[in-house]
């Protein structure tokens, strides 16, 4: 850094949703981490269902634990205040600072705002305090004015905090000019003032026919781009909530088989889907082709079916059964191929699955799927935890995050086989042989449980395939953040980055208007 002390910090905005905010964060940590300096990730608000379970006891979203690792830091809760888990299109449970505070309607958590505003904004000055950078991410577009009343993650928390921002669009969805120059003219003149450059994200082509329009935007907005991202089709590793998990996809790009076969695995897009990067472990394998499904035809020729977790597991389940996916789970288990459930998953493989607290919706029992001698039943408090213990005889570590208690004796005989045998003996999840499930999310990141695991499934599917006896998961995802850092260190303005996060938006930067659809810049 030329001999400079780097002390400040920095907001990463977009222009929409998956513009490419939490990867750009997770590059520039890993860019100033690789260069000795403290720092820390932070987003103030985060809505997923994709989360884990901190050293410190709560949850925050797993975009952040990502960006965590990125500063070679172990995640915490000061990294992501406020978390917004959606449990269906209108009501999302809140965690603040880790712990569940209740669940929100839309409107009634614009009321919470003013409160939690005060809870971000004192832990952002908390990190500011421990590390010598933070970069904090935005939660959505600064565009959306018709939130900036009640903000507390984009202008809010810039204006609040002081800090200079910066705005990724992504190219690949067509626009990206008019999205960063929209987004900058409908802000009101105090938040443009804090808006000091661009960055164009997943770029592929020729650079010189961007770079007219990027003079252009220039002339428009006196802001720089800061640098132009390309396409990276080796980025995969925690996609949160990307668009790759909307649909049938494929995760990931493995290596050929070690073996004459791949080993085919298909992973149910519930609804719903909580922590569906999961799975993102065996797409580390080499041979392994772990492809999302929503239609029953997907699991005909697959060798391992994988339920997810949920963060509204009867309605998924309901939703399972409605689109015959049920009767395919169904089938391929009792064919004897290997069905594994995860979580919510696993809930929907038990007998029964009890709700007495209206956890999830109204009071009652429903009908699992049958396939593990469990019953499940949902308690109001929510259970977190970090344990260890072993399973197909290796050690492992793990996180766990739900509402529901496994019932392993409630029909008067001993309990089914544990997959997991935690530190204090306790039993945790079920070994059926074929079909296996768990509350354990990141089981799958423990290497030798996870070739224990693909070795048996092989079998019990008739593959030659034989598992890689090197494979290691934290080696992939730490190579995923070294290339993110790369495409920093070697795309974008590194110094004029240093001077924003050192030294704040550069004073006297104009606000522009349009009139009559012509765009100017005003002092």
């Amino acid at each position: 850094m030329n001999g400079r002390v780097v002390r400040g910090a920095l907001l990463v905005a977009g222009t929409t949703s998956d513009a490419g905010k939490s990867v750009l964060v997770a590059g520039i940590c890993r860019w100033l981490h690789r260069r000795g300096v403290d720092v820390a990730p932070f987003k103030a608000q985060n809505m997923s269902n994709n989360s884990v379970v901190c050293l410190d006891g709560g949850e925050i979203g797993r975009a952040q634990a990502l960006q965590a690792a990125a500063c070679g830091l172990a995640p915490s809760v000061r990294f992501n205040p406020v978390l917004l888990k959606p449990g269906s299109d209108r009501t999302s449970q809140v965690v603040v600072r880790g712990v569940v505070d209740g669940t929100v309607s839309a409107a009634s958590y614009r009321e919470r705002k003013a409160a939690l505003h005060e809870v971000v904004v004192e832990t952002l000055v908390e990190l500011r305090r421990d590390h010598d950078v933070v970069i904090c991410e935005g939660a959505g577009s600064p565009a959306e004015i018709n939130l900036r009343a009640t903000d507390i993650a984009n202008m809010g928390l810039a204006r609040a905090a002081d800090l200079p921002v910066i705005v990724v669009g992504d190219i690949d969805r067509g626009g990206v000019l008019a999205h960063l120059f929209g987004t900058l003219a409908v802000l009101e003149p105090a938040d443009q003032a804090l808006v000091a450059g661009w960055v164009v994200n997943k770029f592929r082509g020729d650079p010189a026919l961007l770079a007219p329009g990027l003079d252009q935007l220039r002339a428009l907005t006196s802001r720089p781009t800061l640098g132009v991202l390309p396409w990276s089709p080796e980025l995969w590793l925690d996609a949160e909530d990307s668009l790759g998990h909307v649909a049938d996809g494929v995760v990931g790009r493995p290596a050929p088989p070690r073996g004459r076969e791949w080993l085919r695995v298909a992973v149910v897009r519930l609804p719903r889907v909580s922590n569906g990067t999961d799975v993102d472990a065996l797409s580390a394998e080499p041979g392994v082709a772990v492809r999302w499904v929503t239609d029953p035809s997907r699991l005909a020729d697959a060798d391992v079916v994988v339920l997810p977790g949920s963060k509204a597991t009867v309605a998924d389940l309901a939703w399972l059964r409605a689109q015959g996916l049920a009767d395919a789970v169904l089938a391929h288990a009792r064919a004897g191929r290997p069905v594994l459930g995860v979580c919510g998953g696993y809930q929907m493989l038990s007998r029964r699955i009890h709700d007495p607290h209206g956890v999830e919706a109204a009071p009652g029992t429903v009908e699992g799927l049958g396939l593990l001698d469990v019953e499940v039943t949902f308690d109001v408090a929510k259970h977190l935890g970090t344990p260890t213990g072993t399973a197909l005889g290796e050690p492992v570590a793990f996180y766990e995050i739900h509402h529901g208690r496994e019932l392993r004796d409630g029909v008067g005989r001993p309990g089914p086989a544990p997959l997991v045998t935690l530190a204090d003996g306790a039993a945790e999840g079920v070994d059926a042989g074929a079909v296996l499930g768990t509350h354990a999310h990141g089981l799958l990141e423990n290497d030798t449980f996870r070739r224990r695991l693909l070795t048996r499934a092989a079998a019990a599917a008739g593959r030659d395939f034989t598992p890689a006896p090197d494979t290691s998961y934290a080696a992939v995802r730490g190579a995923q953040l070294d290339l993110l850092g790369d495409l920093v260190e070697r795309h974008l303005d590194t110094a004029a980055l240093e001077q924003l996060i050192t030294d704040g938006a550069p004073a006297g930067l104009p606000a522009i208007r349009t009139t009559t659809g012509q765009a100017r810049a005003t002092s």
